[in-house]
């Protein structure tokens, strides 16, 4: 009997949990769940055989080891930095990681270290990252074979909200995974080339530099730019591609609106702010703006950033709550966490709500010096408020990964992203045979 620890059982969890408990009699696994706290949503789970819930301290090294000794696969859903004390566990105990977040350059640093032990380190298996990378290889690995010339990738992903028209929300937005990550997203510079020229934009410009996308059968989008797009040349091995441009898809609107947060500094992580226990709405946004005891927090507003007072903006601000006399309820926080706690209030997904996961790429290719040009589209909407869009599709390739990792099927080592074949051919495979498709066109002329 193999033996599975998994630590974390957030909600992005639940459909990992779902699919490696399905496989566990299958495969005769035995899973070990660790986490602080667990849900209701996890009772459901309880009787099975196969399974262990395990409420402990994550960060207490002596609980980790004594289940990791034992392990055949470690995998860890906690926040990203956590993932490098796991890590190190598992060199130390010479176990293989599973993980769904960015590799860190700390983790990074481990790869020659993983490989000399002959452990595979598996960072990445989620949505985005994830299915995007296994998802654009394949296209990339296939045009190339082909002997065509990729000039332009371009990609994007976001978590939304799925289209209802008897719901009001200007935003078209809520939290469907973590809402810290969401608030502090696109902080830095953002790199990437268009037309063979090297583009640089900073945090501060960002929200206002959007790109405009169609997708045929949902509507309407706008994508804003990730952080590096340039480390993507030599893990797609795209060197010498003329644009490379990857980014978070919003409704159109979204962007604009979360730049007043921005051009604010309501979005600050470094520094706590004075009065939380007795601010209220109003006062968090006013706490930004010049003093003028004559002129209301709406009119401020409006002229320091020129905005119209009865414009699609400040419909969006005053929707959420942010001109209202309702107390924080926080006693301390840096603007970027209280930005998070009044979003909350109205951002959190109710019963009668889904989520909905957009993907898009488009890939431009030279055929005989014919410019050509392939798009991409992979769109799931959530069930519920336990099986979201956003938990299928991190957690299900997740348990694939897992299932290929404990069955030996990789012959990968080392700290690794899923971009071989032997890892993106049978997880897109499981997954469009559970109705997860990702919908590739046939290859039209660029007119």
């Amino acid at each position: 009997m193999k033996k599975i620890i998994l630590f974390g059982a957030g909600r992005s969890s639940y459909n990992l949990i779902a699919y490696l408990i399905d496989q566990s009699s299958i495969y005769n696994w035995k899973i070990t769940i660790i986490d602080q706290q667990f849900g209701k949503s996890l009772d459901k789970f309880s009787n099975r055989p196969n399974v262990q819930f395990l409420e402990g301290n994550v960060l207490d090294g002596q609980l980790r080891g004594e289940y990791m000794r034992e392990a055949n696969l470690v995998i860890s859903m906690l926040p990203a930095m956590f993932h490098l004390e796991i890590a190190r566990d598992c060199l130390h105990y010479k176990k293989p990681l599973l993980t769904a977040s960015y590799i860190s350059d700390e983790m990074r640093l481990l790869g020659e270290e993983v490989e000399r032990n002959g452990l595979l380190f598996m960072n990445e298996c989620g949505l985005d990252p994830g299915i995007d990378h296994m998802s654009a290889i394949k296209v990339i690995h296939s045009l190339r074979d082909q002997g065509f010339e990729l000039t332009a990738f371009e990609s994007f992903t976001g978590g939304l909200l799925a289209p209802n028209k008897d719901i009001e929300n200007p935003w078209e937005y809520k939290f469907t995974w973590n809402p810290r990550n969401v608030v502090l997203a696109g902080q830095g510079v953002v790199k990437f080339i268009q037309e063979g020229k090297y583009k640089y934009f900073p945090y501060t410009k960002l929200f206002r530099r959007t790109e405009s996308i169609f997708i045929k059968g949902y509507g309407q989008f706008e994508g804003y730019g990730n952080r590096d797009s340039l480390k993507y040349l030599d893990i797609y091995g795209l060197r010498g591609i003329k644009t490379i441009y990857r980014g978070t898809l919003r409704r159109p609107g979204f962007c604009r609106t979360w730049d007043v947060f921005v051009q604010l500094g309501a979005t600050d992580d470094s520094f706590q702010m004075e009065g939380v226990a007795n601010m209220t709405h109003r006062d968090f946004i006013n706490s930004f703006l010049s003093y003028n005891p004559h002129d209301s927090v709406e009119l401020k507003l409006a002229y320091y950033l020129n905005l119209d007072l009865d414009g699609p903006e400040m419909t969006r601000l005053k929707w959420s709550g942010f001109f209202d006399e309702e107390p924080v309820g926080l006693t301390m926080g840096t603007p970027a966490q209280i930005l998070e706690h009044i979003l909350k209030k109205k951002w959190t997904l109710h019963e009668n709500e889904h989520d909905m996961i957009v993907m898009w790429h488009k890939f431009n290719f030279l055929d005989k010096g014919i410019e050509k040009e392939i798009h991409s589209r992979f769109v799931v909407q959530g069930e519920d408020h336990l099986n979201t869009a956003m938990s299928k599709t991190v957690g299900i390739p997740m348990g694939i990964v897992a299932k290929l990792m404990l069955e030996d099927r990789l012959t990968i080592k080392g700290v690794r992203i899923p971009i071989y074949k032997e890892v993106y051919e049978p997880v897109l495979k499981e997954l469009s045979e559970m109705n997860f498709d990702i919908e590739d066109s046939e290859p039209f002329v660029v007119k």
